[in-house]
């Protein structure tokens, strides 16, 4: 049996299904759409956190595929580049780790995720809901989002100023001035728009005098530098890098292929990301199921489980970690297409673009001041993805059991503020503010009087019963009200 039916009716306005599919052609033309729609995100994040944007492109396709596969093609979605994990690396690369180390944390983040997905498959999702409450889930989402905010100011934005003033402009224009596709790829085409403005600036005004992310202090060089791009070849793997070489904030030594390293300390700043990356799974399965009206509920488990194994399979050979893309929703809104064959093809062209070493090279020499004006906007749009999630499920912060215990675990997490233990172990940023809001809100729940409890609890929320996702075939359409995650 084919895996997508050949959808006939192409009339304005008909909606093709996930398991449905048009003519090759046009479907190989929407898997391009999908391709520039998850681009810039999936390339500029391991940029973020100094790993090879060839190789995660690569991975991102692979990882989708397995997705698509353990869905059963009934969840259309791409998995690019997680943006959660990049002040885990900024924290692990400033605690004196390795990209090894930084992978290892992010491979048991993984990990993690299949688990909690496999419980949800089998349990329901009552188990998570109750762990992890809206209010709860919100927070951890703001902090490490605004965790990033000194990364911006202490390392792209001096880079050069003025490029990165006009790309965060570029990129609030796009964004807000124009609608549907184009709107969502404002970060893609920010990039581009920088990256030429730079190369522009160095013929017209040349060198610039300003820290150097490169050299780690402030030098006089080109924004662009392309020596390593005429040096690649077209056509080959990623790289394989010899850890015992890689120095920090050496541009050249963006890394490829390389084997996990595991360290605890790191592992418990990396875990709570986690949390986010089940408040974004289960976003996109239920915003998918509110498009094409199909009862998806029982693959959340399944979906969550997936983007976990895709992340393990990226970061054990040095890439970074997946997700699912909301750019790519846009994708689907805009042409009524959700079939997953589209999505087949995207993963197989980002293959095909992982093959090439010369795209790895022009992506990995990205000014410093370009990134400056995209983060500036992006990690406060991450951050701020915890508000939404506020407001979605009504999150009442006049009851102090919300308010009291997740602002302590926000102003720790946002401030960096650590916690020493011994020597050789500290807890800190992220990690610290995590358990801070999650144990705390608990403990306040535990402690409140009972009129404090039901109030915090907002709307009644409905759980899935144990076992509704435990066969694919079961038709379960259980209305959850407050898990907009």
């Amino acid at each position: 049996m084919a895996l997508w039916t050949l959808k006939t009716d192409v009339s304005s306005g008909a909606v093709v299904g996930p398991r449905e599919r048009l003519s090759w052609g046009k479907t190989i033309g929407l898997g391009a759409q999908h391709v520039v729609a998850m681009f810039g995100a999936t390339f500029v994040f391991p940029l973020l956190m100094g790993l090879n944007p060839q190789l995660a492109v690569m991975m991102s396709g692979i990882a989708t595929l397995v997705f698509l596969f353990v869905v059963n093609h009934r969840v259309p979605s791409y998995l690019g580049s997680s943006a959660s994990f990049v002040g885990v690396a900024t924290a692990i690369y400033g605690a004196g780790g390795k990209p090894s180390d930084l992978t290892g944390a992010m491979f048991v983040t993984g990990l993690t995720l299949f688990m909690v997905g496999l419980i949800i498959h089998f349990m329901g999702t009552g188990v998570i809901h109750k762990l992890l409450p809206p209010a709860v889930t919100g927070a951890v989402v703001m902090l490490i989002g605004f965790n990033l905010a000194p990364v911006v100011a202490g390392t792209y934005w001096p880079q050069d100023q003025w490029v990165a003033l006009i790309v965060m402009l570029v990129v609030v224009a796009i964004s807000v001035g124009f609608k549907g596709f184009i709107g969502r790829i404002a970060i893609f085409l920010s990039l581009i728009v920088g990256y030429v403005l730079s190369w522009l600036l160095d013929i017209t005004t040349g060198k610039i005098t300003s820290f150097s992310a490169a050299a780690g202090k402030v030098t006089t060089h080109f924004r662009v530098d392309w020596t390593n791009v005429n040096a690649a070849n077209w056509f080959g793997l990623p790289p394989v890098t010899d850890l015992a070489t890689w120095k920090l904030n050496a541009a050249t030594n963006v890394v490829g292929f390389h084997l996990p390293t595991f360290n605890l300390a790191f592992v418990l700043v990396s875990l709570p990301v986690v949390i986010a990356l089940i408040a974004e799974n289960t976003g996109h399965v239920k915003a998918v199921a509110e498009m094409t009206g199909d009862k998806l509920d029982p693959y959340l488990g399944r979906a969550i489980a997936a983007d976990g194994a895709g992340s393990m399979i990226a970061t054990f050979v040095g890439a970074g970690p997946t997700t699912t893309y909301a750019e790519n929703i846009g994708v689907m809104a805009a042409t009524k297409v959700y079939s997953t064959a589209a999505y087949f093809v995207a993963a197989l062209v980002a293959i095909v673009f992982g093959l090439s070493p010369k795209f790895g090279a022009v992506i990995s020499a990205t000014p410093g001041g370009v990134l400056g004006g995209i983060t500036v906007v992006l990690y406060g749009m991450i951050g701020l993805l915890g508000a939404k999630i506020w407001k979605e499920n009504n999150v009442d912060f006049g009851n102090p059991i919300n308010l009291v215990p997740l602002a302590a675990g926000i102003v720790i997490g946002i401030g960096n503020v650590s916690l020493k233990f011994s020597d050789s172990f500290t807890l800190s940023g992220i990690a610290l503010g995590t358990i801070v809001a999650v144990g705390l809100y608990h403990l306040a729940r535990w402690l409140a009087p009972k009129e404090l409890r039901d109030a915090s609890d907002g709307a009644a929320l409905v759980f899935d019963p144990p076992g509704a996702y435990a066969d694919e075939d079961v038709d379960v359409d259980v209305p959850i009200e407050s898990d907009k995650a």
